[in-house]
C-alpha cells in the first residue's frame, strides 16, 4: 500500500499538477485523509514547494453546523467560505482537491442547507473560479478511501478498505509500472478520439436508449471537443481519473427527455432514479425516487442553472465501467459512463472562448452559471447519432465510440 501512495503522490503533483508552474500549494480535504495529506506535504516540500496551506474540513463538524444551522448562519459561517482560495489564487498558487466520500451522513439534513453550504463553497472564491475555469492555475481533483465510504461499498468485507484502495488505485493507472507513461498514452488516444469529433462539423447529437432517454443536443459553432489534459490547460491534469472527452453545448437547443443512468451525490446527498426532460434548452419537467428536492435545488440555483453546459462521451467498455462498482462520487462515476451537466459552459470548448466576455459566450450558445452538475447518462445500449454537413454518423453504438 506505501509503495502505491507514492506513486499516487508522484502522479498527482508531477503529472496532475505540473508543478514546474507554481511553488505555492493550497490542499483542500477531509480530516480523515490527513494521514495521506501528510504525505502528500513532505513529498511536495522535497520537490521545492515552500507555500502549502492545508484547507482542513471535518464531516463531523460539518455534520453539527448543518444539523443545528439556518440558513442565514452558514451564509455567514467562515467555516463554509473558501475565500482563502482567492488568496492562494493571487499567488498562482497550485490546487489540489482530495475528495471522499461518507454516503448517507448528511440524509437527515435539510436539503436547502445542503444547497446552501454548497453554494457558499461555490461562490466564496470568484477569482479562484474565474482562473479554474479558464485553466490559469493548475488545479485537480483526486479521490482516496476512507473506512466509511468502503463500507458501504463493500458492506460488511473486513477487507473493505485496502479493496477500496486498491480499486482507487488501478483505475487511476497507479498499478501500472509507470503511471505517468500510461497516462501519456491514454491522453494520446483520447486526443484522437476528439479530433475526429472535431472534424464531423457536428451540428447535432441524438442520444438514445433502453432506459426512455430521447434527447438532441444541438451543438454551438466553432464547438471543440477535448479531452482532461491538453496543452492549453498548462499541461496539468485536472480530474483523476479521467477517460472522457467532452464539450459545451448550445445551452438552449437541447430537446426531449434523458434518464440518469447512476446515482447522483450532490454535497452529500443522494440523488438516485431522475429523468430532466428539456424545452429550448430549459429543464421544464423532472422527477427523482430519491432527492428530488436536492435535484430542485440544483436546477434552481441560479436562473441558468436549468440549462446543459456539458456532453461528455466516455466509453461503457471503460475501466471503471469494468469495475461493476458504483462509487458514489461524481469525480468517479462520471468516468465509467457519458454524462452530461447543467450550468456553466466550458470556454475552451469553443474557438477562441478563452477571450470572450461572458455575454459574448452567450450569445454563442454557452452557458454561464454559478453551478455546474454532472450527471450520468450512459448505458450498454446508448446510441449516439451525429447529423453533420456530410449526413448522420452514429459515433456511438452499445454504449462505445463507433468512430
Amino acid at each position: 500500500m506505501l509503495e502505491k501512495e507514492q506513486k499516487y503522490i508522484d502522479l498527482l503533483l508531477t503529472k496532475c499538477l505540473n508543478f514546474e508552474k507554481s511553488k505555492s500549494l493550497l490542499i483542500s480535504y477531509d480530516v480523515i485523509n490527513k494521514d495521506f495529506v501528510e504525505k502528500i506535504v513532505r513529498r511536495a516540500k522535497q520537490m521545492g514547494v515552500v507555500d502549502i496551506y492545508l484547507d482542513e474540513q471535518d464531516i463531523n463538524i460539518t455534520y453539527e453546523k448543518l444539523k443545528n444551522g439556518t440558513i442565514n448562519s452558514i451564509e455567514n459561517d467562515p467555516y463554509f467560505s473558501k475565500s482563502i482560495w482567492d488568496v492562494y489564487a493571487k499567488k498562482n498558487a497550485s490546487f489540489l482537491m482530495i475528495v471522499t466520500e461518507f454516503p448517507k451522513f448528511l440524509d437527515d439534513i435539510p436539503t436547502d442547507l445542503v444547497a446552501k453550504a454548497a453554494y457558499v463553497k461555490r461562490t466564496s472564491c470568484p477569482l479562484y473560479r474565474k482562473l479554474q475555469l479558464t485553466y490559469k492555475i493548475p488545479w485537480c481533483i483526486a479521490a482516496f478511501p476512507n473506512i466509511y465510504w468502503a463500507k458501504y461499498i463493500f458492506k460488511d468485507d473486513s477487507n473493505a478498505y485496502q479493496k477500496l484502495f486498491d480499486k482507487i488505485m488501478e483505475i487511476c493507472m497507479v498499478d501500472k509500472e509507470d503511471p505517468i507513461k500510461s497516462w501519456d498514452d491514454y491522453i494520446k488516444q483520447m486526443a484522437v478520439n476528439s479530433e475526429k469529433l472535431n472534424s464531423l462539423q457536428i451540428k447535432k447529437l441524438h442520444y438514445t436508449n433502453s432506459l426512455g432517454t430521447d434527447l438532441t443536443i444541438e451543438m454551438p459553432n466553432n464547438y471543440r471537443f477535448l479531452s482532461a489534459s491538453d496543452d492549453t490547460k498548462l499541461k496539468m491534469f485536472v480530474n483523476m481519473p479521467s477517460y472522457e472527452v467532452f464539450s459545451t453545448p448550445n445551452y438552449i437547443k437541447t430537446e426531449g427527455i434523458v434518464y440518469a443512468s447512476r446515482p447522483l451525490v450532490y454535497a452529500g446527498a443522494l440523488i438516485d432514479q431522475f429523468y430532466l426532460k428539456f424545452k429550448k434548452g430549459k429543464v421544464i419537467d423532472y422527477d427523482a425516487k430519491i432527492g428530488k428536492e436536492v435535484l430542485k435545488e440544483i436546477i434552481e440555483s441560479d436562473s441558468n442553472s436549468c440549462y446543459l453546459g456539458e456532453v461528455a462521451l466516455v466509453n461503457y467498455d471503460s475501466p471503471i465501467s469494468n469495475t461493476g462498482l458504483v462509487f458514489g462520487t461524481t469525480l468517479i462515476d462520471e468516468n465509467a459512463s457519458c454524462h452530461l451537466a447543467l450550468g456553466e459552459g466550458f470556454k475552451d470548448a469553443i474557438e477562441d472562448g478563452m477571450n470572450l466576455s461572458k455575454e459574448a459566450l452567450l450569445q454563442l450558445g454557452i452557458n454561464q452559471s454559478s453551478q455546474h452538475v454532472d450527471f450520468m447518462i450512459g448505458t450498454s445500449d446508448l446510441k449516439i447519432e451525429a447529423e453533420t454537413d456530410n449526413g448522420k454518423v452514429v459515433i456511438f453504438k452499445d454504449g462505445n465510440f463507433n468512430i
